[in-house]
């Protein structure tokens, strides 16, 4: 497991770009809300704690994983943030479903870090179980939200 062994929620500030004039955008699915508002307050509680103040800090709303792409290109396009991170979950069922909407999803964003001139980083769960994605969402593994808020600070210094 990716994730033995490691605190997802472990960073060091000393390490992190001056933040310093950053806006950070969040694009949070709604489905599976237990989970992405977990995720969404492990990288709000991170980007504040790193110096940016709530009005530097953009939050959308999408129905599901699968809307995350065209949500964050559309903020991207209409907010110009330094960086934007696209939360979600998606939790293995009885169907093929999730194969096509995990797969979809990060299609969507690895294509929007090719095309787009704004770093878009990817906080979305892709989960057997629930138990797993607690796990990952402030749990036992830390939160997977409180390091995308650390990737896209130090991707936006790029």
């Amino acid at each position: 497991m990716a994730t033995s062994g490691k605190d997802l929620s472990a960073y060091d500030k000393e390490d992190l770009p001056d933040t310093g004039g950053m806006r950070i955008g969040l694009v949070v699915s709604e489905w599976n809300p237990e989970i992405t508002e977990a995720l969404y307050q492990g990288a709000y509680d991170a980007l504040i704690d790193c110096g940016l103040s709530d009005d530097r800090i953009l939050r959308w709303r999408v129905p599901g994983s699968f809307e995350l792409a065209f949500g964050c290109k559309r903020m991207i396009e209409r907010e110009r943030p330094d960086a934007v991170i696209a939360i979600g979950s998606v939790i293995r069922g009885e169907t093929a479903h999730f194969d096509f909407v995990c797969h979809a999803t990060a299609a969507g964003i690895k294509d929007l870090n090719i095309r787009m001139e704004v770093p878009v980083i990817f906080c979305v769960l892709t989960d057997d179980t629930m138990e797993q994605a607690r796990d990952r969402s402030g749990g036992r593994h830390g939160n997977k939200g409180t390091e995308a808020a650390i990737a896209a600070l130090k991707m936006a210094a790029l």
